[in-house]
């Protein structure tokens, strides 16, 4: 049963969750707050409650990993406050010329992260190829809502201070906001080695009805991801909770207590390359602040290999992946389980948490996968342990502007080498009548 559409009723359970909810190669999400995780074995550390994470790299490279842990962290925040108002009317939804949705938060993300890299390391240093522009915002009838974006941007940065973020001295006026968004390029020119991909509201469809999305922050060195965050607000820190719809948790969250941290959910997830291991955090909860080190803990892929009990996760939508060829390749390698369908690039934070084992998609022809789409769940997956290709079998490259050009059929994602390389071979075997 896919994810999106779990039942609305507590005394319902996802397939999903029952078949797994035993497995024991995954950090127990539920203890939380109250014990130590067992830390992988490739990381050596003292234990804490308040477990924080360990830098590695150069100086520069561990403030930007803080400085965007902090941005994402706060840009869900924007995020969850939109995604209410959203589901209570569609105003501020527009269509861009591809007919995709998007919202006031697609533009006000871009505009607070763009806005706090610059402020951080300076506009000259930083470089963004990012997925919105501000032509839809320009628009001689977009007043209302460019109104609305400036006013949900300045409402965000005056918080900035409770995520670790210097937050502007003074209000920021209409031509700052749009100059944020602007100063975000569609594509790399080739001439920049370094800079970093941004989707501000990946899985804007989910986002707008109340299901998974993703923030999804990466710096990319020479081609190849260095750093990547990624920010998920629907989805749960315990992986029981995988079985009820996001708008149950919200419903729970208003009977709750305002302390009562038992129906936290919402993650974010990162990692940086050479480290051996991927941190997540909780959501920094309303009137609370964003401290180091904190709640944060090492993820474990999961150790199934077996395809006969192994999960695999693809996209919701039919319109840019193909359900048919997945399910062919699913039925020929073993996977028995029903494919997990998930909104945005969640899916890689699923991979990386040991909650499913496999991702695969198969664009249709004509549809180009753009960097800011995998980046930061690449770079995620791999420290974790994972393994991340095409479907032949390369590394992703993200050196050639916002597509990844190179990519050869499709993008596959697996928590080890064993289940990576029998979905290889059957992508080979059956890719000649696979009509894409």
């Amino acid at each position: 049963m896919p994810l999106h559409t779990a039942k609305f009723a507590i005394n319902v359970r996802h397939s999903f969750h029952l078949s797994r909810m035993n497995s024991t190669n995954i950090p127990n999400y539920a203890d939380l707050h109250n014990s130590s995780p067992k830390l992988p074995s490739r990381i050596s550390c003292t234990t804490s409650k308040q477990l924080g994470p360990l830098i590695y790299g150069s100086e520069s490279l561990s403030q930007e990993l803080q400085i965007s842990v902090g941005a994402v962290q706060m840009a869900c925040f924007l995020c969850q406050r939109v995604q209410s108002n959203l589901l209570n009317n569609n105003a501020h939804i527009q269509a861009k010329d591809d007919h995709s949705p998007v919202t006031v938060a697609d533009w006000s993300v871009q505009a607070i992260i763009s806005w706090v890299l610059s402020k951080s390391f300076g506009s000259k240093n930083v470089s963004i190829v990012a997925e919105e522009d501000v032509q839809t915002l320009s628009k001689p009838d977009a007043g209302q809502l460019l109104e609305c974006v400036v006013e949900t941007v300045n409402e965000c940065l005056s918080e900035a201070h409770r995520f670790g973020l210097e937050r502007p001295e003074r209000t920021l006026s209409t031509s700052e906001v749009l100059e944020a968004i602007a100063q975000c390029s569609h594509s790399s020119d080739g001439s920049t080695a370094r800079f970093w991909t941004l989707d501000p509201v990946d899985g804007t469809l989910g986002f707008i009805r109340g299901d998974q999305y993703a923030v999804a922050l990466a710096l990319i060195e020479d081609g190849e991801v260095v750093l990547g965050v990624l920010g998920c607000p629907n989805y749960p820190m315990r992986r029981e909770w995988l079985c009820y719809h996001p708008r149950y948790h919200r419903i729970i969250s208003k009977l709750s207590a305002a302390t009562s941290e038992c129906w936290d959910k919402g993650c974010v997830v990162y990692a940086q390359k050479g480290s051996g291991v991927a941190w997540m955090q909780p959501l920094v909860r309303a009137n609370k602040s964003l401290v180091w080190p904190n709640y944060a803990i090492p993820i474990q892929l999961s150790s199934v290999d077996d395809p006969a009990i192994a999960t695999f996760c693809e996209p919701v939508e039919k319109a840019n992946s193909s359900h048919s060829f997945t399910a062919g390749l699913a039925h020929s390698i073993g996977l028995r389980n029903q494919p997990l369908r998930v909104y945005s690039m969640a899916k890689y934070a699923t991979i990386a948490r040991g909650d499913a084992e496999i991702f695969m998609k198969f664009a249709k022809a004509g549809y180009k996968e753009k960097i800011w789409e995998h980046a930061a769940g690449v770079v995620i997956i791999q420290e974790a342990g994972g393994v991340v290709t095409d479907a032949r079998g390369r590394p992703l490259n993200f050196s050639n502007g916002m597509y990844l050009e190179r990519l050869d059929r499709g993008v596959i994602a697996c928590s080890g080498a064993n289940l990576h390389d029998k979905i290889i071979r059957a992508i080979d075997a059956s890719w000649s009548s696979s009509c894409l």
